[in-house]
C-alpha cells in the first residue's frame, strides 16, 4: 500500500476530510487504509471485543471512546484477533494497553494514549453509527486512510 495522507490532501482538496486528533502510533503498520466500520462506547469495550471476533475484510474499526483515558477499549487479545480476523486498523479515541505487544502486530493502530486499567465488557456502545471527533465525522463505509501524518476520509 503506497499513499501518504499528506498527498491525498494535496490531490483531494476540500473533499477529504482531515482528524485533527493528534493520535499516537502503536500498531507494527504505521500506514493503513480501509473501509470504516464503528464502534460508539464509554469506558466498555464489549462491542470492540465482539466485533473485532468477526471477519474484518480489511476494514478500519474507529472507536469513539469520548476520549476517555481511564480505561483501555484494547489490548493484546482484542488486537490479536482483529488481526487473525483480517481488519487492517483500529483507530481509537481513548486508550490502550499491553503497548509492547501492539507494536509487533500485524495491524495499524492509533490511539490517544494508554492506560493498564482494564474496561467494562457490558456491551454499551452502538456499532456502526456515525461517530464525530477531530472534527470530523467517521460514517460507515468511508474509506480512511492514516499513516504519521494523520487521519484522512473520503465519502
Amino acid at each position: 500500500m503506497t499513499f501518504s495522507t499528506a498527498d491525498l490532501v494535496d490531490e483531494h482538496g476540500d473533499d477529504l476530510r482531515v482528524c485533527d486528533t493528534q493520535f499516537r502510533q502503536f500498531g507494527a503498520h504505521r500506514t493503513f487504509s480501509g473501509r470504516v466500520r464503528t464502534v460508539s462506547c464509554y469506558q466498555d469495550n464489549g462491542l470492540v471485543r465482539e466485533l473485532l471476533r468477526t471477519p474484518g475484510d480489511g476494514a478500519v474499526l474507529v472507536v469513539d471512546g469520548r476520549g476517555s483515558l481511564h480505561t483501555a477499549l484494547t489490548g493484546d487479545l482484542i488486537a490479536a484477533s482483529a488481526v487473525e480476523n483480517g481488519w487492517a486498523g483500529l483507530v481509537i479515541n481513548g486508550a490502550v494497553r499491553d503497548s509492547a505487544v501492539l507494536a509487533g502486530l500485524a495491524l495499524g493502530i492509533k490511539a490517544l494514549g494508554t492506560n493498564p486499567r482494564k474496561s467494562s465488557k457490558a456491551g454499551n456502545g452502538a456499532v456502526d453509527v456515525p461517530v464525530g471527533f477531530g472534527g470530523v465525522t467517521f460514517v460507515p463505509g468511508d474509506s480512511l486512510y492514516a499513516d504519521d501524518d494523520g487521519v484522512v476520509l473520503l465519502s
